[in-house]
């Protein structure tokens, strides 16, 4: 399958029920695949009039407890970002997808991890965060998926898969296993109309009280320390006596991979690790921070396609322990194994960047 296809078909067996969208490229696989499927399962495909209008029905549907869904591309996403900010102020379950592409502005259709602060960092105002994930292959795009739907829902805040234009067009094989979600969460405050057998429920992200608001503000990162003593995820590769841990996430990290087998094979070659947050938030920092405390480990080189995001969540981890240097390309240019190599090779020898 197509990435964006195996997205579609995860979300599908995870009971998404509704999807609101507006085409864009490079993930418009996946409205097509929900236009195709979901009139045949009785379930909601709606082409909205604007990425602004589609957020807002998520936001509608959300308020029911269903589980729904909306993707875009960068330019889109950014449209999205006062009504992603009203849903996590309403303390809303859903799955937003980003398949990014080069900016700023309309920036062009290859593939680029240039929304990396926007996704981390909050992107619309207020105090919030997304749950998002960072797959860097097929069959992590399907099973992240499935797993974004619960966490939302279990925690009852938007989720991201944030993903690039490689993963989203790129066909590799994806299993679809059984799938047990997790323990249907509490429901309750779903508003899904009131015959006088429960409370009425209120979805609203308006406090007009300074003090109601900062409380409520308050519970939520209770909600986000929770997230991430439980929810953090990432992958240590290679990292066992290695002297230079490369940070890298999504296709870049597949490209770091075929680097340190290069290197494996060559007499003399330093060793090399690979540290993945697979949640770019919640960030991984505590593996990064032990990495940066043993011996064997003499510097850091963070890898992305970008001018330099993630790499400074790593240089706050990392605190100052260790070196943490930066090699990105953007623009939609992806670097290449060679490339990455090299500016490993240059650490070793001294040189800076």
């Amino acid at each position: 399958m197509k990435g964006n296809e195996a997205i579609a078909e995860a979300a599908i067996q995870a009971g998404c029920q509704a999807f609101f969208g507006y085409p864009i490229t490079p993930q418009n696989e996946i409205p097509a695949y929900f236009a195709k499927k979901m009139p045949k399962i009785g379930r909601t495909f709606l082409q909205a009039e604007s990425e602004v209008a589609a957020i807002n029905m998520i936001y509608g549907a959300a308020a029911t407890g269903t589980r729904v869904m909306t993707s875009s591309s960068s330019p889109g996403v950014s449209l999205k970002q006062e009504g992603i900010s009203y849903i996590a102020g309403s303390r809303l379950p859903c799955v937003i997808v980003n398949i990014m592409r080069g900016g700023p502005g309309l920036g062009g259709i290859q593939p680029s991890q240039s929304d990396y602060f926007q996704a981390t960092k909050g992107g619309g105002h207020g105090d919030y965060h997304l749950v998002v994930f960072a797959p860097a292959t097929l069959q992590e795009m399907a099973d992240l998926t499935k797993l974004a739907f619960d966490v939302a829902e279990e925690y009852r805040v938007p989720a991201m898969i944030l993903g690039d234009g490689i993963l989203g067009q790129m066909m590799e094989p994806v299993e679809f296993s059984d799938y047990t979600p997790r323990p249907k969460a509490d429901m309750s405050w779903a508003a899904t109309g009131n015959d006088g057998s429960k409370p009425r429920s209120v979805i609203n992200s308006l406090y007009m009280e300074p003090s109601e608001l900062e409380s409520m503000t308050r519970d939520l990162f209770a909600t986000y320390g929770i997230i991430a003593e439980r929810e953090t995820l990432v992958e240590e590769y290679h990292c066992e006596g290695a002297e230079i841990i490369v940070a890298a996430y999504g296709t870049v990290a597949r490209v770091v991979k075929s680097v340190i087998a290069q290197l494996d094979k060559e007499e003399g070659a330093p060793k090399v690790g690979l540290i993945r947050p697979i949640t770019l938030w919640p960030f991984p920092a505590e593996t990064f921070a032990k990495a940066a405390a043993q011996d064997s480990v003499q510097s850091f080189l963070t890898v992305e396609m970008s001018m330099g995001q993630m790499v400074e969540d790593v240089q706050l981890a990392v605190n100052g322990a260790k070196p943490v240097r930066f090699f990105g390309r953007t623009g939609g240019m992806v670097p290449t194994a060679k490339e990455i190599k090299d500016e490993i090779l240059s650490i070793c020898k001294g040189g800076a960047r």
